[in-house]
Protein backbone atom coordinates (compact mmCIF):
# COMPACT_ATOMS: atom_id res chain seq x y z
CA UNK A 1 0.00 0.00 0.00
CA UNK A 2 1.13 3.25 -0.55
CA UNK A 3 2.10 5.71 1.68
CA UNK A 4 -0.28 8.63 2.00
CA UNK A 5 -0.89 12.00 4.41
CA UNK A 6 -4.06 13.47 5.14
CA UNK A 7 -3.84 16.65 6.78
CA UNK A 8 -7.09 17.84 8.91
CA UNK A 9 -7.86 20.96 9.67
CA UNK A 10 -10.60 23.43 11.46
CA UNK A 11 -12.20 25.87 9.23
CA UNK A 12 -14.29 28.51 10.09
CA UNK A 13 -16.24 28.67 6.99
CA UNK A 14 -16.58 25.15 5.10
CA UNK A 15 -17.40 26.60 1.35
CA UNK A 16 -14.88 29.66 1.57
CA UNK A 17 -12.14 26.91 2.37
CA UNK A 18 -13.15 24.90 -0.46
CA UNK A 19 -13.20 27.61 -2.70
CA UNK A 20 -9.78 28.95 -1.40
CA UNK A 21 -8.74 25.43 -1.52
CA UNK A 22 -9.83 24.79 -5.02
CA UNK A 23 -8.38 28.03 -6.25
CA UNK A 24 -4.58 26.48 -5.05
CA UNK A 25 -5.11 23.60 -7.66
CA UNK A 26 -6.86 21.06 -4.78
CA UNK A 27 -9.49 18.98 -6.02
CA UNK A 28 -12.37 18.14 -4.33
CA UNK A 29 -13.47 14.90 -3.14
CA UNK A 30 -17.22 14.45 -3.60
CA UNK A 31 -17.42 11.31 -2.14
CA UNK A 32 -15.73 12.63 1.17
CA UNK A 33 -17.65 15.92 1.50
CA UNK A 34 -21.11 16.98 2.97
CA UNK A 35 -21.83 20.17 4.95
CA UNK A 36 -19.39 19.63 7.71
CA UNK A 37 -16.35 18.54 5.55
CA UNK A 38 -14.30 18.28 2.33
CA UNK A 39 -11.73 16.26 1.33
CA UNK A 40 -9.09 18.22 -1.07
CA UNK A 41 -6.84 16.42 -2.75
CA UNK A 42 -3.73 17.87 -4.03
CA UNK A 43 -2.12 14.39 -5.09
CA UNK A 44 -2.67 11.37 -5.20
CA UNK A 45 -0.69 10.78 -1.98
CA UNK A 46 -1.67 14.37 0.09
CA UNK A 47 -4.72 15.38 0.84
CA UNK A 48 -6.33 17.76 3.29
CA UNK A 49 -9.95 17.02 4.91
CA UNK A 50 -11.40 20.49 5.84
CA UNK A 51 -13.89 19.81 8.92
CA UNK A 52 -16.01 22.87 10.24
CA UNK A 53 -15.39 23.62 13.53
CA UNK A 54 -18.06 21.89 15.11
CA UNK A 55 -16.94 18.71 13.13
CA UNK A 56 -13.37 18.89 14.63
CA UNK A 57 -14.82 19.17 17.90
CA UNK A 58 -15.88 15.41 17.62
CA UNK A 59 -12.54 14.56 17.33
CA UNK A 60 -10.33 16.08 20.03
CA UNK A 61 -11.46 18.91 23.22
CA UNK A 62 -7.96 20.58 22.24
CA UNK A 63 -9.05 24.04 21.44
CA UNK A 64 -8.91 25.77 17.91
CA UNK A 65 -5.69 28.05 17.77
CA UNK A 66 -7.01 31.24 16.58
CA UNK A 67 -6.25 32.62 13.08
CA UNK A 68 -3.04 34.72 14.11
CA UNK A 69 -1.68 31.50 15.70
CA UNK A 70 0.86 29.72 14.08
CA UNK A 71 0.64 25.92 15.06
CA UNK A 72 2.24 23.94 11.94
CA UNK A 73 3.60 25.16 8.37
CA UNK A 74 2.86 22.71 5.52
CA UNK A 75 5.01 23.22 3.01
CA UNK A 76 4.20 21.68 -0.70
CA UNK A 77 6.00 21.18 -3.47
CA UNK A 78 5.55 22.90 -6.76
CA UNK A 79 6.78 21.67 -10.38
CA UNK A 80 8.35 25.26 -11.02
CA UNK A 81 9.04 28.75 -10.13
CA UNK A 82 5.83 29.98 -12.24
CA UNK A 83 3.74 27.48 -10.63
CA UNK A 84 4.85 28.89 -7.11
CA UNK A 85 3.93 32.31 -7.77
CA UNK A 86 0.77 31.68 -8.84
CA UNK A 87 0.06 29.90 -5.88
CA UNK A 88 0.73 32.48 -3.57
CA UNK A 89 -1.57 34.92 -6.09
CA UNK A 90 -4.51 32.55 -6.08
CA UNK A 91 -4.35 32.54 -2.38
CA UNK A 92 -4.09 36.60 -2.11
CA UNK A 93 -6.65 36.36 -4.74
CA UNK A 94 -9.34 33.86 -3.13
CA UNK A 95 -8.89 35.33 0.73
CA UNK A 96 -5.82 34.08 2.30
CA UNK A 97 -2.54 36.14 2.80
CA UNK A 98 0.53 35.98 0.32
CA UNK A 99 3.63 36.25 1.33
CA UNK A 100 3.64 36.24 4.91
CA UNK A 101 7.30 35.23 5.56
CA UNK A 102 10.31 36.65 3.12
CA UNK A 103 10.37 35.03 -0.04
CA UNK A 104 13.70 32.66 -0.25
CA UNK A 105 14.80 32.75 -3.66
CA UNK A 106 18.01 30.67 -3.71
CA UNK A 107 19.78 29.12 -6.75
CA UNK A 108 18.34 25.84 -6.07
CA UNK A 109 15.28 26.57 -4.28
CA UNK A 110 12.47 29.12 -4.92
CA UNK A 111 9.67 29.42 -1.41
CA UNK A 112 6.95 31.79 -0.38
CA UNK A 113 4.89 31.20 1.98
CA UNK A 114 1.04 32.03 2.07
CA UNK A 115 -2.25 31.39 4.97
CA UNK A 116 -4.87 30.09 4.40
CA UNK A 117 -8.65 32.35 4.99
CA UNK A 118 -7.87 30.45 8.78
CA UNK A 119 -4.66 31.59 9.51
CA UNK A 120 -3.16 28.09 8.40
CA UNK A 121 0.44 28.35 6.81
CA UNK A 122 1.20 27.05 3.74
CA UNK A 123 4.84 27.05 2.08
CA UNK A 124 4.39 26.64 -1.73
CA UNK A 125 8.04 25.79 -2.55
CA UNK A 126 9.98 24.69 -6.12
CA UNK A 127 13.67 22.86 -5.49
CA UNK A 128 16.34 21.82 -8.47
CA UNK A 129 17.94 18.71 -6.01
CA UNK A 130 20.48 18.75 -9.49
CA UNK A 131 21.77 22.57 -8.44
CA UNK A 132 22.36 22.08 -4.91
CA UNK A 133 25.37 23.51 -3.18
CA UNK A 134 28.01 20.92 -2.49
Amino acid sequence: MTRTITISLPVADLDRSKAFYTALGFVNDPDFTDATAALMTWSETIKVMLLTHERWRTFTTRPIPPSSASEVALNISCASRVEVDAMNLAAARSGGTADINPVEDHAYMYGRDLADPDGHIWGAMWMDASALPS
